[in-house]
């Protein structure tokens, strides 16, 4: 019986000491992120998770901001001014922020026929900017409703998904 009791014993005392080692450690970690702060951030790496630090980059990936595959946020201007069908744009302006999550590219199409392509965009990498649009197929003076299809796409500029914004173009002369 007391080989039984010693093994129990043995056993209790080992979860309590590895319960003080993991309060150490998280004591330790939050220590030093305080202690830290006021210093430069250096660059950031991918981290090696090993037995030592997995709780610590546990955490840390469960305090970063997710964003979903795919997501996509339109920074644009939804109507877009020409002096001519033929000119380039006053304020026609679109954006890739760096938040979002894949390159695009986009389409701007007429809103009864969707058919007729009327502008074909670069690819916009994440983070930058097109202005200074011009239409690949000039259109006579009047009000258009168009439709602007982004198309988000992969490594190999494969589709991924689209979002379909709608815009207004203007055409004055």
């Amino acid at each position: 019986m007391s080989d039984t009791n010693s093994k129990g014993s043995n056993g209790l005392k080992i979860a309590i000491a590895v319960g003080v080692v993991v309060i150490v450690a998280l004591l330790g970690v939050v220590i030093f992120l305080l202690v830290g702060k006021d210093k430069e951030e250096p660059e950031r790496r991918n981290v090696v998770v090993t037995q030592d630090n997995v709780d610590e980059v546990v955490e840390e990936m469960d305090n970063q901001e997710y964003i979903e595959p795919g997501y996509y946020e339109a920074s644009m201007n939804t109507t877009w001014t020409f002096a001519t069908g033929s000119d380039v744009s006053e304020d026609a302006y679109v954006a890739n922020v760096e938040g979002n999550t894949n390159d695009v590219y986009f389409d701007v199409v007429l809103a009864e026929d969707e058919d007729q392509v009327i502008y074909k965009s670069p690819v916009l990498p994440r983070g930058s900017e097109l202005e200074n649009i011009a239409l690949d197929t000039p259109l006579d003076a009047g009000t258009y409703n168009c439709v602007c299809i982004y198309h988000l796409i992969d490594e190999e500029q494969k589709t991924v998904s689209t979002v379909r914004v709608g815009i207004t173009i203007v055409v004055n002369q």
